[in-house]
């Protein structure tokens, strides 16, 4: 069974083994666990079988009007068994009361976001990839 945690009591670095599946430079366990405590927002699923954290989100906001969900990830064997939807439902109904909602993905990923009344739009972004 898949339980999903909001708060790092219930994370530890050895959990969030396998992320950034094909990265250049794959943030560390420890940046990843950084990551999740420095974010506005977050949402880990944990297989309560193996205690192995097998997705996340994360959310920045202002909490009053702008959020921007920069990242959701699920391991490669856990895909396509609804976990990523449920990560997406569950970090919506923490930004209800957000009027902003953004997100970059790539084109192949709109699909997926579309099922959550996202749309596609235009922007920029700036990447520094080392």
């Amino acid at each position: 069974m898949i339980k999903y945690y909001d708060d790092l009591q219930h994370i530890s670095n050895s959990q969030l083994n396998g992320f950034f599946v094909g990265w250049k430079k794959p943030l560390s366990v420890e940046q990843h666990y950084k990551l999740l405590s420095g974010s506005t927002h977050f949402i880990v699923a944990v297989d309560d079988e193996t205690d192995k954290a097998v997705g996340f989100v994360t959310a920045i906001s202002d909490r009053v009007t702008s959020s921007f969900i920069p990242m959701l990830e699920v391991l490669p064997e856990y895909q396509r068994k609804g976990i990523g939807s449920k990560l997406m439902e569950e970090i919506l109904l923490r930004l209800d009361g957000i009027t902003n909602v953004d997100l970059t993905c790539d084109s192949e990923m709109q699909s997926f976001y579309k099922r959550f009344n996202m749309f596609k739009s235009t922007g920029m972004v700036l990447r520094k990839f080392l």
